[in-house]
């Protein structure tokens, strides 16, 4: 025999009915149906009531809606009129009866709890009369008779098990019991509570000693969050008891927490099952714990966004026994729950969560209770912080595993969110944590991902910038997205893009194909500042900011950006040459916030120069010499240089091969260089600033004066001499290369001219080159060559910065 609880949603529409129908009516075995009222029913009951005690006559139309919306159903879930018309006189003689109770309650303008009670009775009433002549065999059973409490929703459990074994036996094939009603012993009509059906049920197949109970909702199971927050989220395969209740009680609403007290003694187990998706596997709930193949430590989260945080304080409360006592006693004589309780050892202070709706009274009365202890300075007055946010973590496999909070708190402060209170039970079932509502969603992405209840890690992307650089690296992604899905579990979420003067923003992600298409048709009007405010306003999770401009205005936004813990990738060289103050600024803001400031591709492109760098000096070397060429853009031109390419020539074809900045007398002046320079300098260790890098120009100061045009009309004139000084060079076997060299902090820049015996000799195109003398590597220095400009190749160089933050092998 099973026992199966069919709720509001389920029994809410002709459609839903009719569903029920059809799942009952195949099973084989005797089964007892427990139903809701009509979904919405319950609460349109006692809205009603409340305008009727209001004295407000509108209550008339809102009992006809109530009238119709079951003559409605009726209609549609009885085909066989002589039947339908017998069901409808017995619906209407109950709505009669509840009518003329509202007309009472409208008249004396006063609603008792027992009348409230008779009145919410109805819902299931009508709605057990409607199935029982829906389903084939349904014998209708009235719950009042059997289910019996004291002190009105407490279940006295010796006379309701010996009244159910009386009326069921013998069982028929299907009965059909309204949930949530009951009554008392000299049989005024109770309940069980808002959500009582479910514990109907359990009631029912506790004392009949079910099979097992199966809960009949709108959703395929418990799940590992709200859907609604976490799109990742899906349905839990398993839970033992302890793990629901946990869950149950802190939010997560799919069954009614005291369900599961009376199964859970007798070993029934729970079955959630979905109305409207009947062949899912739903989630079982049993005692024992099963070991499955997931690397999840623990089964769920569940939030309650409704907190406010008490605080009762003060030295006196130290070493005094019966502050709590009284604390909790005054709590409950005005009938306030608590769900959570954090208190220090030094016990000056006891905090504890409420909801905001009780925030004032718990407020009022804890400080009448102490009136006499504030007076003399013992105490403080009780302080209330709203708008807060209760999270829970839950799951049997959290016990005696070593971590878990260092995890769980580590991940929200990568995330950039501070604990206010936390509190965690021997059974280490449950950790329990306090933060401010505005970082929730934040903070249950991150755990959900953290803890591997997500199918990927996922890293949010805002891209700024999508030229060629930018441009490639949205393909690049595109590409790749799969591949990293399937083998490293990762997904790269392109949440928002921006050019110039246009951004777009998507939190589920932007469509990779035709995001450029999108920003140029829809995108909204944007600026630098602008686009901070939209990424801190998303507030999400595992963010990254990838500037792929060379803009001074976004290199502005590291600074807030990092402060908020959003990583930083750029490809800009703006910021980390910028002043040192500024530099350091930046890096130690990232490594206090736990967070990533990547820019490997100021240097080199694609090349792995900075990592190199890097390691070399967190093992334990030091960099003692730096000697590269450092542009792709004048090495290309001073190979190109021929006695058929003039020297003007070949600076226009860098910039058609997209190898030059957009202005080339940045890269002819050596500033990008120098820019280039003084970032390896700072990551070699030395204090180096942009003015003081000697400078040993090529090209005279005149033609950096003017516009853009200016420089094209006017560079002609050193064709001659660079084709003179070429036919020299060539002679004597030798090459331009514009060098880049630090030795001991000391840094300068030129051309030079170098010979066949050179390193630098053979660079060919656009590569760069590198030698790094360290003090392990001082007679053959380290050298790194490849290319060294291009979109495409820096474009991969920052989707490696990218990948290298989710820290994927």
């Amino acid at each position: 025999m099973k026992v199966l609880k069919f709720g509001g949603t389920s029994v809410g529409s002709v459609d839903s009915i009719l569903s029920v129908k059809k799942i009952v009516e195949a099973i084989e075995e005797p089964v007892i149906v427990v139903v809701s009222a009509l979904g919405g029913i319950t609460d349109k009951l006692l809205k009603t009531a409340s305008m009727a005690t209001n004295g407000d006559v509108a209550y008339e139309r809102e009992f006809s809606e109530i009238v119709t919306r079951h003559l409605d159903v009726i209609q549609g879930v009885i085909p066989d009129k002589t039947k339908r018309i017998e069901v409808q006189k017995q619906v209407m003689a109950l709505l009669d009866e509840l009518g003329n109770i509202y007309k009472g309650v409208y008249l004396i303008n006063d609603l008792s709890a027992k009348t409230s009670d008779t009145i919410v009775s109805y819902g299931e009433r009508i709605s057990s009369l409607i199935v029982s002549n829906v389903i084939n065999e349904a014998k209708l059973f009235d719950s009042r008779k059997f289910i019996k409490t004291v002190n009105k929703h407490i279940v006295d459990f010796e006379l309701t098990n010996k009244l159910i074994e009386e009326a069921f036996n013998p069982l028929p094939k299907v009965s059909l019991v309204p949930g949530f009603i009951s009554s008392s012993k000299e049989g005024e009509v109770t309940n069980l509570g808002r959500g009582g059906s479910d514990y109907t049920a359990s009631i029912l197949a506790t004392a009949l000693g079910a099979r097992r109970l199966e809960i009949w909702t709108d959703v395929d199971g418990f799940m590992t969050a709200d859907p609604r927050v976490i799109s990742s989220a899906y349905v839990i395969d398993r839970l033992t008891f302890t793990e629901a209740m946990e869950l149950c009680n802190f939010g997560a609403k799919v069954i009614y927490p005291p369900t599961i007290y009376p199964v859970y003694h007798k070993n029934i187990p729970i079955r959630i099952l979905n109305t409207f998706n009947p062949t899912a596997r739903g989630t079982y709930i049993s005692k024992e714990r099963v070991q499955d193949d997931s690397k999840a430590i623990i089964k769920g989260i569940s939030s309650i966004n409704d907190t406010c945080l008490i605080t009762v304080q003060g030295l006196g409360m130290v070493g005094v026994i019966g502050v709590n006592y009284r604390i909790f006693k005054t709590l409950a004589k005005n009938g306030i729950s608590v769900f959570m309780v954090s208190q220090a050892s030094s016990e000056n202070n006891t905090t504890f969560a409420v909801r905001n709706a009780d925030a004032d009274l718990a407020v009022k009365v804890l400080d009448e209770e102490f009136a006499l202890e504030r007076a003399q300075g013992d105490m403080s007055d009780t302080v209330a912080e709203k708008d807060l946010a209760t999270v829970a973590i839950v799951g049997e496999n959290m016990k005696r595993t070593p971590g878990i909070a260092g995890k769980l708190f580590g991940t929200l402060g990568s995330a950039g969110i501070s604990v206010i209170a936390c509190a965690q039970g021997a059974s280490e079932t449950n950790i329990s944590f306090v933060i401010k509502l505005k970082y929730l969603r934040k903070a249950l992405n991150s755990i959900h991902d953290s803890f591997f209840l997500s199918q990927y890690k996922v890293l949010n992307l805002f891209i700024a910038g999508i030229g060629t650089v930018g441009g490639n690296l949205l393909e690049q992604i595109r590409i790749q997205q799969p591949k990293l899905m399937q083998q490293n579990g990762l997904k790269l979420n392109v949440v928002g893009i921006a050019n110039s003067k246009h951004a777009i923003f998507c939190r589920e992600g932007l469509n990779l194909e035709t995001c450029i298409d999108e920003l140029k048709k829809n995108g909204q009007e944007s600026s630098p500042e602008h686009l901070k405010e939209e990424i801190l306003k998303m507030n999400i999770f595992n963010s990254v900011f990838v500037d792929c401009t060379a803009n001074q205005a976004v290199s502005d936004l590291y600074e807030e950006l990092l402060n908020n813990n959003v990583s930083v990738v750029a490809a800009n060289k703006i910021a980390a040459s910028s002043s040192y103050e500024n530099y350091i600024k930046l890096k130690e803001t990232a490594r206090h916030r736990g967070i990533k400031f990547l820019f490997e591709t100021n240097v080199g492109a694609g090349l792995p120069i900075i990592n190199t760098m890097n390691d070399l000096i967190n093992s334990g070397d030091h960099i003692l010499k730096l000697e590269a060429v450092l542009s792709g853009t004048l090495n290309y031109i001073f190979n190109t240089l021929s006695a058929d390419i003039p020297f003007s020539k070949a600076i226009m074809m860098a910039k058609e091969e997209g190898y030059s900045e957009p202005d080339p007398r940045i890269d002819l002046s050596g500033k990008d260089v120098i820019r280039k320079l003084v970032i390896l300098a700072r990551e070699a260790g030395y204090k180096v600033e942009q003015e003081d890098v000697k400078r040993n120009l090529f090209i005279p100061e005149s033609y950096f004066e003017g516009s853009l045009d200016d420089f094209w009309r006017n560079i002609q004139g050193l064709d001659a001499r660079f084709e003179e000084k070429r036919q020299q060079l060539e002679a004597e076997d030798k090459r331009f290369r514009f060098v880049a060299k630090m030795e001991n902090g000391i840094c300068e820049v030129g051309l030079q001219e170098v010979d066949a015996h050179h390193p630098f000799y053979e660079l060919e195109g656009s590569n760069n080159i590198i030698m790094i003398s360290t003090e392990r590597y001082h007679e053959y220095p380290m050298i790194i060559k490849g290319y060294g400009a291009g979109a495409d190749v820096t474009a991969a160089g920052v989707f490696a910065d990218i990948i290298s933050i989710a820290n994927i092998r």
